[in-house]
This record gives C-alpha cells, sequence and structure tokens, in this order.
C-alpha cells in the first residue's frame, strides 16, 4: 500500500514531520464546560449527585465519568456525548461503519486493543496529502498523541464513540482467524511423514506449533464474536468450523481434512483426553485466557464416519449474571414469578429445551433470593458461574456425587434455598419432591416443551399426582429468540406463510414489520443479543384440583389459559409487534403446533 504524504515529505534523508491531530488531543477544555455540567445539563444525573461524586472522588485520582459508568448512574452514550462537547470532537455511530482495509494496515490489532481505538478510513485532503480516521473512545488517554503522531500520514482525524461501539468494531475489524491459512500451510509444509498410528503428542513448537496457533485463535475469534460453542465437524473434503452465536450456527472457516486429528488431539491433550481413543465419546475441560477474560472450555468428542467431531462451549468467567429485571420478562409476568419464587417453601420448575435460557434463568433468581439470614445451596453439572455467597456443589460421578446422592446431603445442611441443576430421574424427582413438601423452597429445572406438560413430566418419573400438585407452587416456560440489530432494522414484508402464522396465533391487522438488514454490528447476521420469551404458570388450587382429578395436558392447558396465563405464542406475537424479532425468528424457535 502506497501512503501518499507529499506535503511532509522532503529530500531523502530528511525525517517526516509528525502527523497533525485533528482536533489536538491532551488538552482540556478547562474555559468550557466540565463533563460534570454537561451530564446535568443533559438530565443524566442531577446536582446533588454529582456533588456527593466530586466529595468522594477527592483524593482518588479516578476520573468522574469512570466512577459514574461503574456505579450505572450513566451510559456510555451519555459519557460519549458530554466528552464530544467538552473536547470538541465529533461523536460517531461505529455500528454501520466498517472500516477498510488500508486504514486498519495504518494501526497493529496490539496497539488498537491496547489504546482502544479503530482506525475507520483511509483519505486525501484539498492538497492530495493522507488523512486516516481514527475513533476512540478515551480522548484523554495520554498515551495517545505520541501514537498517533507516529503514524505515516499527515493527518489524524480524531473521532470519539463508545467504548463498547470501539470494542466491537475491534473485534469484527482485526480477525483472529485472518491468518489461519498461514498456520495450516506451516503445518502442511513441516508435518512428518507418519510412522505410526497412534498420533504424536502436541507440544510447544516444532511441527505442532501451527496446530496450537489454529486452536488459539478458533477459541479466540469465538470468544470475541460471542459464541457460545464451538463445532469442529469433520467431512469428506474438509473440517467444517461453525459458531454457535444467538444460538444459531454460523460457519466461519473450513480446515483442510489433514490438519483436522491434529486439532482434535490438540484440544484432549487441553482438556486431559486420552488422545489415543478415538471410538468412545469423551468430555473434559480446560481454562485458558482470551484478551485478559478467564474461559472455561468444556471439550466433548465423538466419533463420526469421517472422524472425530468435537464441541466446545464456552464459559466466560468474567461476564456478569442477569438479574431478573434483565431477563426480558414482561411487568406482569416478573411480578407474578418474583411472588411464586419468594413463596417460603415448594419447587419451582424452569422448563425448556437444551440452550433456552433455563440455567440464566435460575441464577438470576438466586441473585435475588441470596441473603445473609438464607442458607442458599446448589447441585450443579457443571458449576457454570460461582457465587461466593452460595454453597455450591459439583457432580462428580467418580465420587459418588449425582444429583440424587448430593441433594440427600444437601438436606443435611440446614437449608433454606436449594437448586437443583436439573431433574433427570425419578430418585431426584422424589428427593426434591419431598424436600419442598418440608419446608424448603426448591428451584430446579426440567426438559419440557411448555409449562403444563412440566407436570406431565414429572408424572411420567413415576411422581404421584398428589405430591406433584401438593409441592409444585410455579412452572415457568421459555425460549430465547434473536433480537432485531438496533443499527439496522429496517420495515419489511414477510411471506405469505409468515404472516398467515402470525395471523394465526393472534397477531393484529395491519402491523408493521421491521428486521435487521445485516450490519457490521451484528456481523451481517440482522440479529444482537437474545430475549427470553416466558409463559409463566402460577399453580393454585384450581390446577391442583385439575391435576389431581386426572386431567389431560391439553385440558390443563386450556385451565390455566383461561385463568390468565400468556403462552409462550401470546408472548412472541407482542415481541414482534413491538419489534423486537422477526416472525421467522418466531417460527424457529418457539415450534408451537396448533392453536394455544
Amino acid at each position: 500500500m502506497k501512503i501518499r504524504r507529499a506535503r511532509q515529505e522532503t529530500q531523502a534523508g530528511v525525517t517526516s514531520r509528525p502527523a497533525v491531530i485533528d482536533p489536538p488531543l491532551g488538552m482540556r477544555r478547562e474555559s468550557g464546560p466540565l463533563v460534570g455540567e454537561l451530564l446535568v445539563a443533559k438530565g443524566a444525573i442531577d446536582t446533588r449527585t454529582l456533588a456527593d461524586l466530586l466529595l468522594s472522588q477527592t483524593g482518588t485520582g479516578r476520573r468522574l465519568g469512570a466512577i459514574l459508568l461503574e456505579q450505572k448512574l450513566i451510559s456510555e452514550a451519555d459519557l460519549t456525548s458530554a466528552l464530544s462537547t467538552q473536547l470538541r470532537i465529533p461523536a460517531i455511530d461505529l455500528r454501520r461503519i466498517r472500516p477498510s482495509i488500508e486504514a486498519l494496515a495504518l494501526i497493529s490489532e496490539s496497539v488498537a486493543r491496547n489504546l482502544e481505538i479503530i482506525p475507520t478510513e483511509l483519505g486525501t485532503d484539498a492538497l492530495g496529502d493522507d488523512v486516516l480516521s481514527v475513533v476512540v473512545a478515551d480522548p484523554l488517554d495520554e498515551r495517545l498523541p505520541g501514537v498517533l503522531r507516529a503514524i505515516p500520514v499527515a493527518t489524524v482525524r480524531v473521532l470519539i464513540a463508545p467504548l463498547t461501539q470501539v470494542r466491537d468494531s475491534i473485534n469484527s475489524s482485526y480477525r483472529a482467524l485472518s491468518s489461519i491459512g498461514e498456520f495450516v500451510d506451516g503445518y502442511r509444509s513441516n508435518v512428518p511423514t507418519p510412522t505410526r498410528a497412534e498420533p504424536t503428542t502436541v507440544v510447544e513448537g516444532g511441527v505442532d506449533a501451527p496446530v496450537i496457533e489454529v486452536v488459539n485463535r478458533l477459541v479466540m475469534q469465538a470468544l470475541r464474536d460471542r459464541a457460545s460453542d464451538i463445532h469442529l465437524e469433520p467431512g469428506p473434503d474438509h473440517m467444517r468450523i461453525r459458531y454457535r452465536i444467538d444460538g444459531a450456527l454460523n460457519e466461519v472457516v473450513q480446515l483442510p481434512t489433514a490438519i483436522g486429528p491434529a486439532v482434535i488431539s490438540r484440544l484432549k491433550i487441553m482438556a486431559d483426553m486420552n488422545i489415543v481413543e478415538k471410538r468412545r465419546p469423551q468430555d473434559g475441560q480446560f481454562q485458558t485466557m482470551v484478551d485478559g477474560r478467564e474461559v472455561d472450555v468444556r471439550v466433548a468428542t465423538t466419533a463420526t464416519i469421517f472422524g472425530e467431531k468435537a464441541v466446545l462451549r464456552l464459559l466466560d468467567k468474567t461476564r456478569s449474571t442477569f438479574s431478573l429485571g434483565d431477563l426480558g420478562m414482561p411487568a406482569e409476568g416478573r411480578e407474578t414469578y418474583e411472588r411464586i419464587v419468594h413463596s417460603p417453601y415448594g419447587m419451582v420448575i424452569v422448563a425448556g429445551p437444551t440452550g433456552s435460557g433455563k440455567t440464566t434463568t435460575l441464577y438470576a433468581t438466586l441473585s435475588q433470593l441470596a441473603r445473609p439470614e438464607v442458607n442458599v445451596m446448589t447441585i450443579e453439572d457443571p458449576v457454570e458461574y460461582i457465587f461466593p455467597e452460595i454453597n455450591q456443589i459439583e457432580i462428580n460421578t467418580q465420587a459418588d456425587v449425582t444429583f440424587a446422592t448430593g441433594l440427600k446431603s444437601i438436606l443435611r445442611q440446614d437449608p433454606d434455598v436449594i437448586l437443583v441443576g436439573e431433574v433427570r430421574d425419578a430418585e431426584t424427582a422424589r428427593i426434591a419432591v419431598q424436600s419442598a413438601l418440608t419446608g424448603h423452597l426448591v428451584l430446579s429445572s426440567i426438559h419440557a416443551t411448555d409449562a403444563a406438560s412440566a407436570l406431565y413430566r414429572l408424572l411420567d418419573m413415576g411422581i404421584e399426582q398428589f405430591l406433584v400438585s401438593s409441592a409444585l407452587t410455579g412452572v415457568v416456560a421459555q425460549r430465547l429468540v434473536r433480537r432485531n440489530c438496533d443499527s439496522c432494522q429496517v420495515a419489511y414484508a414477510p411471506p405469505a406463510h409468515e404472516i398467515s402464522y402470525f395471523e394465526e396465533s393472534g397477531g393484529s391487522e395491519g402491523a408493521v414489520f421491521r428486521k435487521g438488514e445485516g450490519c457490521e454490528y451484528c456481523t451481517g447476521t440482522g440479529y444482537r443479543g437474545r430475549v427470553g420469551v416466558y409463559e409463566i404458570l402460577s399453580v393454585n388450587d384450581e390446577v391442583r384440583f385439575a391435576l389431581v382429578n386426572g386431567s389431560t395436558p391439553q385440558e390443563l392447558r386450556a385451565l390455566c389459559k383461561k385463568l390468565g396465563m400468556r403462552t409462550l405464542r401470546d408472548e412472541a406475537i407482542r415481541l414482534i409487534e413491538e419489534h423486537v424479532t422477526t416472525i421467522s425468528e418466531v417460527m424457529r424457535t418457539i415450534y408451537t403446533i396448533g392453536a394455544d
């Protein structure tokens, strides 16, 4: 790439002048309003809050903006707008901007991540000299001026954007997978001719170094892309790599078939698994650091006709758990659920298929129930997130710690609230029900399609009807649907079969539909993040009577609707009408059959 810098370049041997930074950095606008005053003027905070924070800030050396963000008193957008006004730096929305390759080549990934800046565009001024646009999150960073002046262009045009947008843009622009082909080629050129059937041990350096880099970059990019799982799938011609992002699988890269077994062996060694055994399914785990974040990776392998397949579940230990208010429950449903879980005893079940967010809902519930005067104990497989104030037990089959045996031991620990990660068998179900009947609040999850079906799953396990009706206080059935991307939503006309589904499900006539058309912020998918869809059944005397008297699931479901329960489909239609999601996403995820 040729950089035009005619105005600054002189004869050979003379060093070019440093780049001009526009507007200048490193100077506060002391004569203008301060950040706190601007935030008060905008109504983001009040004067009393500002005065209290300024008093507590004295002597700490911390900036007011950082304290406000930490205490969640303002949003990143509020702080960016105030800094833009104070420092006269233009603000920009990065969510729909795709940085050019020429601009990215001028600032290395390490510098961009260290300073949290992103180059977006390389252009020219009236004199034909290069002008590089650079978006920063913290224009007051003292390191910025020196780095920007060293860029080989005539002018660096500085813009400002919220920190989250800058980080997202860095993650989507500097792809860890972009150079994976180089490591694959390095493996091909250095791999020795095999002399035995067993795979060699993967070690640092040598022929296995490219394989190590391939695995590291697959995990690194998956975390940056907010993936929950990585699928490594062997085929006849290549190994397909897919990430599960927001519940949907997306193919990201294809690896040559030859490197596939070496990649699987590397993962097995990291997860302390048997690399020689290729026929039996295996499970393991390892921990790693990605961009300063600790990640717990669960590895599961199984044999297919083309070789071993592996699935990696990524658990970001630095990610904060949700509160009940963050889950997406409507106000009325949340009020009902909070009333249920604040009962002193009884059993509350969260139902849904794998990946529907049951564990997230249970953790959000625990975060509200955990108090100093309450003894909360859990039995989980595995413990995904650690609560320091809660006693958590992890399943260990080798030590004979199962859900049933662990639950028995918990009952001898004087618990008030018990969380059973999942009711999988009759023994666990019976102990959980008996625990609820003896004065404990028991929370658990179960695989069922809706709230009414969850009750009959317990009956199928052999629990008597009168025990189920006496123990249960509430059931929540849930799904997760992808949210429309906020930055690229547009109106659209759904196809006829989607309109038919919408109207049959009770959707209003003449509704306007919106969807994300795909942008840099959502990596072209049109969706960003997920929201829960909830069906909340409060088990009252009428429901108990129907259950004891042998009502069918259909009859019980009809009764619950008559009592005011909003079904999964009802809630999904509401989200469509509020432009939160699309009809196609609801049809893909909710999949309720027949009329609700």
